[in-house]
């Protein structure tokens, strides 16, 4: 059995725009609902949101079929929560606030099997296809993409010597944490964070890394993308839920107004 294509990092390294959605409810269900909507990528989600590693198995199976790359969020740059979602047939990883060089090089290393890294090997994981792909264990790296967030305005200001380590396939700005490590909590349309997203683009950009960003704000996200975005989040499960019950509501007189 051949080792699975990582279709996301190809169209990165491809220099492809990727639109994507977030996953943040638990479970099969919405995994495979979004998963059919029509994006190139989905996060699935465990940092904030009740998914955990049990969940995360049936969630990639059930987004398996569709033409669409899950990405998954571990709740930490941890090495034994990489290994884990890595096991269970994550191929591309999404590391929340990764702040220095020394943190990107260690996410790689968890990343890799010995002796370019020290991913624990096990033989029988959904990620080998339980032991099908022939030198899984060899040739895993090729298909596997890192994706380091920087969500600090010190992480921005070190966004290159982050950005170039070796293994790091994109850099992911994250706007909300980033708004309140620059004193606007909350407020992630404020100008300075809005400036600070768009230099972290342009350095990126600079430098030959694609970079990531969600926002709900559609007018920003075409704006990223001008920028220079490679892959662009636009929406998450919850709050297109809570927008749709909302406006159902107001439209019988229910509500808040």
């Amino acid at each position: 059995m051949s080792l699975p294509v990582n279709t996301f990092k190809r169209a990165l390294h491809e220099g492809r725009q990727q639109i994507g959605i977030w996953n943040t409810i638990p479970g099969p269900v919405v995994a495979e609902l979004l998963a059919g909507a029509g994006f190139d990528w989905m996060v699935l989600d465990t940092e904030h949101s009740l998914t955990d590693i049990p969940d995360l198995m049936g969630m990639l199976q059930a987004v398996a079929p569709y033409p669409v790359a899950p990405v998954v969020r571990p709740q930490a740059n941890d090495t034994v929560l990489i290994k884990r979602a890595l096991d269970l047939g994550a191929q591309t990883l999404l590391l929340p606030y990764v702040q220095t060089r020394a943190e990107a090089e260690a996410a790689v290393r968890a990343m890799r099997y010995a002796p370019r890294g020290i991913r624990g090997v096990s033989g029988m994981t959904r990620a080998s296809r339980f032991g099908a792909v022939k030198d899984y264990v060899k040739r895993a790296e090729e298909e596997l993409c890192l994706i380091v967030q920087v969500e600090t305005g010190e992480a921005v200001a070190r966004i290159e010597e982050i950005a170039t380590v070796d293994g790091v396939d994109a850099v992911f700005i994250g706007p909300s944490d980033l708004a309140a490590s620059l004193g606007h909590p909350g407020n992630a349309g404020h100008p300075e964070v809005v400036a600070k997203v768009e230099e972290a683009i342009l350095r990126l950009k600079a430098v030959g890394v694609p970079s990531g960003i969600l926002t709900l704000d559609q007018g920003f996200a075409r704006r990223c993308m001008e920028l220079g975005t490679g892959f662009t989040a636009v929406g998450v499960d919850m709050a297109l839920l809570r927008g749709a019950a909302v406006g159902l509501a107001r439209g019988f007189g229910r509500g808040d107004g």
